[in-house]
């Protein structure tokens, strides 16, 4: 099942691969086989869509990414992302426009290729002009090196702006049944201009798999031991949350997690989940959500027990929630 990002063209699988916990972020990554054992088994799953960014690791994905799917790269789509100084997202960003040119041609040789098919902004520069940003991909574009053109975590203003320089195909976004935010005002904005939506984090960085309680404990090195909502006590009360995912689960002979990707899914039809995950039989799991149907009362279940949920924690520490939306 396939799905087109926007009035772009260009069409992905209906469910991607987001590939930074592969070797970042949450803890221990897998050994180097093992990861591109994992990412060829989710092309003969049915992914084509395959997340990627300079930042993470950082670096090592991208070089991780190139090589798994260089024997298939071309029935495959690449996204990758620029923006941070020297790749390192705690130095700050650095979307200028001869630093994104650096990026671009980095990025090619670690993914062993010669186009990015879709380069996302991956958090808006305060002090580069967005129109110098899609003026410098569009100038990758009319080059050849890059095919598409994304943002990530953009806000309105900013998506006009580019979108007037450079059509973008893509806004990547965190969007769940328990991050709900781009509802608002990006969602509609999508919908206005034509532009397709990457919607990461899916499962809630696994929360909404129901395999998360209060007493799970993470890696050391694992990005949830610094989000607010991971610490015990929100867990806890989250859980509802959980709950209710479980209870219309059970009902339709599905997993938790399938019915948040189904959720995302039933949205609108230019919407791409791209959960991550290191296990084979999560991403085949993950993978058939896409047959799942959800019917109007099942939305409405999920609808009216949301509105009596409040979910507890931001997701991100306030100084990583300041760099979106701008």
């Amino acid at each position: 099942m396939h799905r087109t990002l926007g009035k772009s063209g260009l069409e992905v699988s209906a469910i991607g691969l987001g590939c930074m916990g592969l070797n970042a972020v949450y803890g221990p990554g897998l050994a180097k086989q093992e990861a591109i054992s994992l990412i060829r088994s989710a092309f003969a799953s049915g992914v084509t869509f395959f997340d990627t960014a300079e930042a993470y690791g950082p670096f090592t994905n991208e070089n991780l990414v190139g090589e798994a799917l260089a024997p298939i790269r071309d029935q495959i789509v690449i996204a990758t992302k620029f923006g941070f100084k020297d790749g390192d997202p705690s130095t700050g960003m650095d979307s200028r426009p001869e630093r994104i040119r650096q990026v671009a041609d980095a990025s090619l040789k670690r993914l062993k290729t010669d186009r990015i098919d879709l380069f996302y902004q991956h958090r808006v520069d305060p002090n580069v002009p967005m129109e110098d940003v899609a003026g410098t991909v569009k100038d990758l574009i009319r080059e050849g090196k890059v095919k598409h053109f994304g943002l990530s975590e953009a806000g309105v203003q900013s998506i006009r702006r580019a979108h007037a320089v450079q059509p973008v195909t893509a806004l990547q976004s965190e969007y769940s049944l328990w991050w709900r935010k781009p509802e608002v005002h990006v969602l509609p904005t999508c919908e206005e201009l034509g532009i397709g939506f990457v919607a990461y984090c899916p499962l809630g960085r696994g929360f909404l798999t129901g395999k998360i309680n209060e007493n799970t404990p993470f890696a050391k090195d694992d990005f949830r031991n610094v989000s607010p909502r991971f610490s015990p006590e929100a867990r806890k009360a989250n859980q509802v949350l959980v709950d209710l995912l479980e209870s219309i689960a059970q009902a339709k002979r599905a997993t938790a997690a399938q019915i948040a990707l189904a959720w995302l899914l039933a949205q609108r039809p230019w919407i791409v989940p791209i959960p991550g995950t290191t296990k084979l039989h999560r991403l085949k799991e993950n993978m058939s959500a896409t047959v799942i149907e959800l019917t109007p009362g099942d939305l409405r279940a999920i609808g009216d027990g949301l509105a009596h949920i409040t979910v507890r924690g931001d997701r991100y520490p306030a100084a990583l929630e300041a760099q979106t939306g701008r």
